[in-house]
């Protein structure tokens, strides 16, 4: 039988009192299946459950709508942990953007930043798509309301000056949906923030010949010079078929996020579990191949620190 364990749960079954009832649940809320969020969690995972006779932690992942969706079900109780786009980090802390609304997540915390993730822009094929200005009056896939694809989308829309009714259709698919509607020619491209290599980038590109478009100009160099969680970044040639030339675009950071009230000691046995198995962990994707701890335990990372996470960092003397 499928079920979410809550926070409450957890909490509940740390309490419980046959040895048999020891078992604790932890589950890290992630994006679609196609994309590398999921991926990654189901590496945390996958390395927590190793060990799931010394701490009695069982890991799961929860595939969702992203990181926006990922915050707000943490502040609710729902997820122990979950993967959310550093300006999304940032907005949730300050109570900034799609947050604004709802105020500051005042328990929010990180726990570690992961893989860069450039903001990626496909074109269909016989769209004639050459820079992005180009897609007013077209068919542009927007990212699914809950995304922190979509944040970031409603952000470059803001300082150009666009409204979503300056596309024909501003459609709102799930990441798992928008390359098999690109080739279907039901949309003339899409916005996607993801980590490379990326399946979902590499379908479409090799179905249907998609092609990647830059996202330079002024727009953009006031958007990195303003947000301290942007910065640019190049999606290399080659990376992907049809593809030979790079692409200039500018991006965020993966995060791993929690709450306060997440259990110290599971946070920390989850932490312990990443950096403990440290190579392995970078194995279990591309897009991790290049990580490096004294990065990842503090780039990114608007929110406090958990404190199980701090305790790690500590140990190891990453932090002070």
């Amino acid at each position: 039988m499928r079920f979410t364990v809550t926070l409450a749960a957890l909490v509940a079954a740390t309490f419980a009192a046959p040895a048999a009832a020891q078992q604790k649940f932890v589950t890290i809320g992630t994006g679609g299946v196609t994309g590398v969020y999921y991926a990654a969690g189901g590496a945390i995972c996958r390395l927590v459950n190793k060990d799931r006779a010394k701490h009695g932690l069982r890991c799961s992942v929860e595939s969702t709508g992203g990181s926006v969706f990922n915050v707000n079900t943490i502040k609710a109780g729902e997820l122990d942990l979950g993967f959310a786009q550093s300006d999304v980090q940032f907005n949730a802390a300050k109570g900034q953007g799609a947050f604004k609304d709802g105020g500051a997540h005042g328990d929010l915390r990180a726990v570690f930043s992961v893989h860069p993730e450039p903001f990626t822009v496909l074109a269909r094929k016989e769209a004639n798509i050459k820079t992005f200005a180009d897609f007013k009056g077209k068919r542009f896939n927007v990212g699914n309301p809950g995304s922190g694809t979509r944040a970031s989308m409603e952000e470059l829309l803001g300082v150009m000056g666009w409204k979503l009714s300056d596309f024909s259709l501003a459609s709102e698919l799930k990441a798992d949906e928008h390359g098999p509607a690109l080739c279907d020619g039901k949309i003339d491209g899409f916005f996607y923030g993801v980590g490379h290599p990326s399946a979902n980038i590499q379908d479409p590109t090799t179905a249907c010949g998609a092609k990647l478009v830059a996202l330079t100009g002024p727009h953009i160099d006031k958007l990195v010079a303003d947000k301290p969680y942007y910065a640019k970044v190049v999606i290399p040639g080659g990376l992907y078929p049809n593809n030979a030339e790079g692409a200039q675009t500018y991006g965020v950071l993966a995060t791993v996020v929690s709450s306060a009230k997440a259990p110290p000691d599971a946070i920390y046995a989850v932490v312990k579990a990443v950096f403990d198995n440290f190579d392995e962990f970078k194995k279990l994707h591309p897009a991790l191949a290049h990580l490096k701890p004294e990065n990842m335990v503090k780039d990114g990372l608007s929110a406090p620190l958990h404190d199980g996470a701090m305790k790690y960092y500590k140990e190891k003397g990453w932090i002070k």
